[in-house]
């Protein structure tokens, strides 16, 4: 019985989720749609710039610095005012966050079921079982390159016009590099210097 009010609680807390992640798609609160945009954005500049462990440690401190300012926020807010309202996390304290013995079977069944077909598909596609999804597959994964390509034809100019200076500096430094390892590479073959004449 417990099990079955388990379940259809998980099934509840689900849907819920699900709607909330739909409305965040279709923009349907553009401010909090907004707000957990551009924290995917930072994030994701984020893990460009840095390592997952520094980035992941960074967030855990500053969550951590916030709750433990607002916990003594309160307390003192609490001291001075004379009230008694408690632990200003009480709510979330209290919240049962255990999985039943059912529910991680549940779980780990959709799981495994989940990663047998996408380990199924993987094979199908890239053995070429189907030249005609495999080469779709092909567009799938050529596509983002052929965006990065567009956007840096717009950027690219740009930025070399607004540092024009510090890239040909840049340039020359590798161009002389470059000159100075054929040097040595026409050095040691010995009729390398012929032909390239």
């Amino acid at each position: 019985m417990q099990a079955t009010a388990d379940s259809t609680k998980m099934d509840c807390v689900w849907s819920n989720w699900k709607s909330q992640a739909i409305d965040l798609l279709y923009w349907r609160d553009i401010k909090q749609t907004g707000i957990v945009f551009g924290s995917f954005l930072l994030l994701l500049f984020s893990l460009t710039q840095f390592s997952v462990v520094s980035v992941v440690a960074y967030l855990a401190l500053a969550v951590l610095s916030a709750t433990i300012s607002f916990r003594i926020y309160k307390s003192v807010l609490q001291a001075v005012q004379k009230t008694d309202e408690g632990h200003p996390f009480k709510a979330y304290l209290e919240l049962e966050i255990t999985l039943s013995q059912e529910q991680i079977q549940k779980y780990t069944d959709c799981l495994q079921f989940y990663v047998n077909n996408t380990l199924k598909e993987l094979r199908r596609l890239f053995l070429v079982q189907d030249l005609v999804d495999s080469l779709k597959s092909l567009e799938f994964c050529v596509f983002p390159l052929k965006v990065s390509s567009v956007v840096s034809m717009f950027t690219l100019p740009v930025v070399y016009v607004k540092h024009q200076a510090q890239v040909d500096q840049y340039l020359g430094l590798v161009r002389t590099h470059i000159n100075a390892i054929v040097a040595k590479i026409q050095a040691k073959i010995p009729g390398a210097k012929r032909h390239a004449e």
